[in-house]
């Protein structure tokens, strides 16, 4: 072993240390902090955000603008000229936020079923239906099928409405039974016979006119502006107080459903986004009372778009507001972001439920974590669909119920509100009644009982298969093309989500993050798949989302056919941001329909 070196010997082998001075490098030494004391006044001031440096920027042109005014008019009139406002408010001067008029600024939050418009100034916005009536040779009663869907012909209940759901629906009830036996609560035996006979019996009672005092006051065809023109509109409640037997026949027009643009019922793109103008137009002109569009000018708009947005939607929109309406600014924001706003939190996690769509979005510093959005397609109105389908298969007694009829849509909802619930407390056997008010008809009312129907329809909630998922992607796609990424033509540009693909891969295990990001025109016919059910204990050697390789050791030559194949795996996705390639995964084909309705990526 080699021991210490004396300096003499390494200068006699000419192995002395030497220091000329020189710098290893020419990089400037940065003189490490201070943890413990240290400051910073970055995005502390407000010159440094650009909104509150534009906006100071604008009042300080104002101020110079009122004093070249002021000394302009000293000039002309050789005499006193009062003080501005402003400078009568003291010392200080007008704030930054002095000339923002809260009343200046519209609210525009369109939604699937209705339409919330107002300005800032208000408590409350307005709500509108987010419906148009016009002209057409068929009412969308002719039209469509009834809903909800069911065999008329069908002998048996269960051939009216389906084995499957039957099975589902007969599930849900033995599992509420249990449920509730488990939590000590009374549960009759009979409770569902006792329902079943009661609303066999009932026959409706006619009430004739002048003995309703809640008569509906229906929109008359002939008031219209010019009843003769084929441009004939009504919008909102007007639109769905229309008599479905109304001479002329008008048809109702939903532009929104789902969350995005309706592409189904519409023919041609350009019809569905001059029916979207119509709504905003009509909705600016009466609701708000901006009846001259020169007056819209000096008005800015806060437009509430989806988290999980389509940007050909936000395109369209700018559009309408910059070209048509011509607002003096316009702004997007998010809907998750502007309800924790709303609210006054920095973190939340908004679960947001709506007509035809749920969206979850995790919300940290007012900004949406991108990984983190959920929309899943379904909501309040699969709640009603759901409640009438459960009630009339219990033998309802108005079997006629037609939800796209405009009278019967009104009244489930009315139902579904007066009696759904989530509360075990309230499942009993009640007796209620309700009455059919249709136009040039008498009032009918009916005496019926329900009994746990009012809980297993909201509870589809966490059982989406109750609800009826068959449609709610048809004709996506059909009138509006994906947006694509300007520099690269073949990468969708529309935002993604690691959650929303986790949900989509939860509910058809095929489609996993690798098929997303592989080849997914190479896949072969999909058949009907399980659900794979979270495994947290699977995760527990996997801690970089590789799936782990079987613990059973290869069969002994004779003993099998081959090596025991690992149980499918599903990774999760953490909430990381995402390479080209997995920008690029683009959803295949449905998977028995029930996967994209429930996780509908864009």
């Amino acid at each position: 072993m080699v021991g210490k070196v004396s300096e003499r010997v390494l200068l006699r082998e000419g192995l002395e240390r030497t220091d000329n001075g020189m710098k290893q490098t020419s990089w400037p030494d940065v003189v490490p902090i201070n943890q413990k004391n240290y400051y910073t006044d970055y995005m502390k001031r407000d010159d440094q955000i650009l909104s509150l440096r534009l906006q100071s920027e604008l009042n300080r042109d104002r101020l110079v603008q009122s004093a070249k005014d002021r000394d302009r008019a000293l000039h002309y009139t050789n005499g006193e000229v009062p003080l501005p406002f402003d400078e009568l408010q003291g010392d200080d001067g007008p704030t930054a936020t002095a000339y923002a008029d809260p009343s200046k600024v519209i609210v525009i939050h369109p939604g699937s079923q209705n339409l919330r418009i107002g300005f800032a100034s208000d408590a409350l916005p307005k709500t509108i239906p987010m419906v148009l009536a016009t002209k057409y040779p068929q009412t969308e009663t002719e039209m469509y099928e009834a809903l909800p869907r069911r065999q008329f012909e069908a002998r048996t209940t269960e051939q009216q409405y389906g084995e499957d759901w039957s099975k589902k629906y007969q599930k849900m009830c033995n599992d509420l039974k249990t449920d509730m036996r488990a939590n000590r609560r009374k549960v009759l035996p009979n409770s569902k016979d006792l329902v079943l006979n009661f609303n066999r019996r009932t026959e409706a009672e006619v009430i004739s006119t002048h003995n309703d005092p809640l008569q509906v006051d229906w929109t008359d065809v002939k008031t219209l502006e010019d009843p003769d023109s084929n441009a004939s509109v009504l919008i909102g409640q007007q639109a769905l107080r229309i008599p479905d037997n109304s001479n002329p026949k008008f048809k109702l027009w939903w532009p929104i459903q789902h969350g995005w643009m309706n592409e189904d019922d519409y023919p041609t793109k350009a019809h569905l986004f001059n029916d979207i103008e119509t709504l905003l137009d009509r909705a600016l002109r009466y609701d708000l009372g901006l009846k001259r569009s020169t007056e819209w000018k000096q008005y800015s708009c806060v437009f509430v778009i989806p988290d999980l947005y389509d940007k050909k939607y936000v395109e369209q929109i700018l559009h309408l507001c910059v070209e048509w309406f011509e607002f003096n600014k316009i702004s997007f924001i998010q809907e998750s972001m502007a309800a924790s706003f709303g609210a006054g939190y920095t973190q939340a996690c908004v679960v947001d439920v709506g007509a035809q769509k749920t969206s979850i979005t995790c919300v940290e510093d007012g900004l949406c974590i991108e990984d983190s959005r959920i929309n899943l397609k379904f909501g309040g109105y699969d709640v009603t669909e759901t409640f009438i389908k459960m009630m009339l298969y219990d033998n309802f007694p108005y079997q006629e119920i037609n939800l796209r009829r405009r009278y019967d849509f009104l009244l489930a909802e009315e139902l579904k509100i007066k009696y759904c619930t989530l509360s075990q407390a309230n499942i009993s056997v009640q007796n209620s009644d309700f009455h059919v008010r249709a136009p040039n008809q008498p009032t009918r009312k009916y005496q019926f009982k329900f009994y746990d129907e009012v809980i297993l329809a909201p509870m589809g909630f966490y059982d989406p298969s109750i609800f009826d998922n068959s449609t709610k992607l048809r004709g996506r796609r059909k009138l509006i093309e994906r947006s694509y990424n300007a520099y690269d033509v073949e990468v969708p540009d529309d935002p993604t989500s690691a959650a929303q693909f986790a949900v989509l891969s939860h509910i058809a295990p095929s489609l996993n993050a690798h098929t997303l990001a592989g080849a997914l025109n190479d896949l072969a016919t999909p058949g009907k798949e399980k659900p794979l059910s979270f495994n947290f204990l699977a995760r527990s050697d996997t801690a970089a989302g590789t799936p782990g390789t079987s613990k059973a050791p290869s069969p002994a030559p004779g003993e099998g056919a081959s090596t025991p194949v690992p149980p499918p795996f599903v990774p999760a996705l953490p909430f990381h941001r995402r390479s080209s390639s997995e920008q690029a995964a683009v959803v295949p084909p449905p998977v028995g329909g029930m996967a994209l309705a429930l996780a509908a990526t864009h």
